[in-house]
């Protein structure tokens, strides 16, 4: 069948499973445009207020789905606008497309009107970038892109096409998804090797990270802990990969992470590494880290093993079927006196806040009682992030949705657009500071347009409350350019964008808030005013070893 490039490309996001699109028009892309109004009825297309909402979005469909996400945007600034976006995806291996459009073939190269090389410029935070001056090789390029962004480790993939190859005709065949399982590259004594370093622990601990979600290895981190009786924590991006309501979980581990997993890390013999990647916000001070322990890592990406941590054995692989390889040749174990210790921690250091005032844990508890720790919970970037993270029992994997390694502010609203579009029948809530709320509030205006029953918390505490937070610890008490204090009115804001607005001061007011928003059916901002001053603890402080830990009490002593 002949086709032009604009349908080539609708054809082949329909055999790639695509069925929704998130991005914003431009006269490089109009003719794909034109197809997708053609085709209404088989994508739906999320039209955002800003092109890097439309990259958010994008991220937040496909770690919510474990699908592949996909933005459109035109050239020039369309493009670049994504660019925040697409570095959000690739820093935490989330798989996205993002098909952009560029100016004419004979025009490439002489600063026509809104070129820019954006292959050029997503090189470094992409997977892989294609620009297709060919419609022969469209149909291909866009099958391969898919491929690149979905397998191994995933990541984001740029596809740039001229808008003369959108309208040229060629032949299109159809073909089917190309996803062959790829072949093992261990062995079987590498699994008995770690198999041997288990039997003779005394001490383990399972160190957790965003690999064993994207590799669906969460009944087998289950697993594991469960036949060798071995305490767990998890990163940031490990949330719900090990349930956070079983007893053998500790917490959060790094920087914020809890005094259990912290010092737990520190005394144990045999540290287990499940698709993590020892980030600095995680281990601190290397040369102090799990000191006391021989080191494993379980990691598909063979240029994650050794390097920011020494280990003593390591896997590369997919971790669901090294967990799976493992779990053969083990012999269930008991560690009694070890996870006797570990409870003690927990008794002795528990999270804690203070109850006699509104406070963002408060909320996050409510939250999770309301929602029954079911919700998808997306966040920004700050102390909301980290509450969120702390006091939210994330029981299964994909409802924590976080930019973990850039730490991009203005990521949780266009995220948790996409993630209620891939999950309709699922609460999706979006946790801001009210900093970050800034950033990105204009896709308020897309969730109301298509009227998508999201909420959004804004933690409003006036400030930028983490960076506040170490200006109070490590500078003195200078709060430069911290303090939001101003005329803004959020509620007004969000009424203007067209969205039900709630204002929260009371801790009575808060259960009430959750009910109504998860009631509304369509969009609803809760603005929950907080003192400025309240802190995330325990804290590390940047590059000092995990025992440092602190918490409020430590700092009034």
């Amino acid at each position: 069948m002949v086709l032009n490039g604009a349908e080539i490309v609708l054809k082949c996001l329909k055999e790639q499973g695509v069925d929704t699109v998130f991005g914003y028009p431009g006269g490089t892309i109009l003719n794909i445009y034109d197809e997708l109004y053609k085709h209404s009825d088989e994508f739906h297309h999320i039209l955002t207020s800003h092109e890097q909402g439309a990259a958010h979005a994008a991220d937040g469909y496909a770690r919510s789905t474990g699908k592949v996400g996909v933005c459109m945007a035109t050239s020039g600034p369309g493009s670049t606008n994504l660019v925040t976006g697409i570095a959000t995806a690739y820093m935490d291996s989330v798989p996205m497309v993002a098909i952009t459009c560029n100016v004419n073939l004979p025009a490439l190269g002489k600063d026509s009107f809104q070129e820019v090389d954006i292959n050029g410029i997503t090189m470094p935070i992409t997977k892989h970038g294609f620009i297709v001056k060919d419609v022969k090789n469209l149909a291909d390029t866009l099958r391969r892109a898919f491929e690149i962004a979905r397998s191994g480790r995933p990541g984001p993939v740029v596809v740039d096409i001229t808008k003369d190859v959108t309208a040229a005709k060629c032949d299109y065949t159809p073909a089917q998804i190309a996803d062959p399982k790829p072949k093992k590259s261990y062995t079987k004594e590498d699994v008995e090797k770690v198999a041997a370093m288990i039997a003779k622990s005394k001490r383990p601990f399972i160190y957790v990270g965003g690999g064993a979600i994207i590799s669906g290895a969460h009944k087998e981190v289950r697993k594991l802990a469960e036949t060798i009786q071995a305490p767990v924590c998890d990163t940031l991006m490990g949330k719900g990969a090990f349930d956070g309501t079983n007893e053998l979980y500790t917490g959060m581990i790094g920087m914020h992470g809890t005094k259990t997993s912290n010092y737990g890390v520190s005394k144990c013999d045999l540290l287990l590494t499940c698709g993590a990647r020892f980030s600095d916000r995680v281990i601190g001070n290397p040369k102090a880290f799990a000191k006391s322990a021989k080191i494993v890592q379980f990691d598909i990406d063979a240029a994650e093993i050794n390097k920011n941590i020494k280990t003593d054995a390591s896997i590369v692989g997919d971790l669901k079927d090294i967990l799976t390889d493992l779990l053969e040749v083990l012999k269930p174990m008991k560690h009694e006196e070890w996870i006797s210790e570990i409870e003690e921690m927990e008794k002795e250091f528990p999270l804690s806040y203070d109850k006699n005032k509104l406070t963002c844990p408060y909320v996050i508890e409510e939250l999770d009682k309301a929602t029954k720790g079911n919700a998808i919970i997306t966040t920004d970037v700050g102390q909301h992030q980290m509450w969120a993270a702390q006091y939210y029992k994330y029981k299964n994997p994909r409802t924590f949705l976080s930019s973990g390694g850039l730490g991009t502010m203005g990521y949780g609203l266009g995220a948790v657009i996409g993630a209620k579009m891939g999950n309709p029948d699922k609460i999706c809530v979006n946790v801001a500071g009210d900093g970050c709320f800034r950033m990105n509030m204009n896709e308020l205006a897309t969730a109301s347009r298509y009227n998508i029953p999201i909420i959004e918390i804004i933690v409003n505490n006036q400030v930028l409350g983490m960076v506040r937070q170490w200006q109070n610890l490590f500078y003195g008490q200078r709060y430069s350019q911290t303090v939001l204090t101003d005329k803004v009115d959020y509620c007004k804001v969000a009424e203007g964008l067209g969205c039900k607005a709630i204002r929260v001061t009371k801790k009575s007011e808060v259960a009430p808030a959750i009910k109504e928003a998860i009631n509304a059916g369509g969009p609803v901002v809760i603005d929950v005013v907080i003192e400025k001053d309240d802190k995330v603890y325990p804290m590390v402080p940047a590059g000092k070893p995990l025992t440092e830990v602190f918490d409020a009490s430590d700092v009034e002593d």
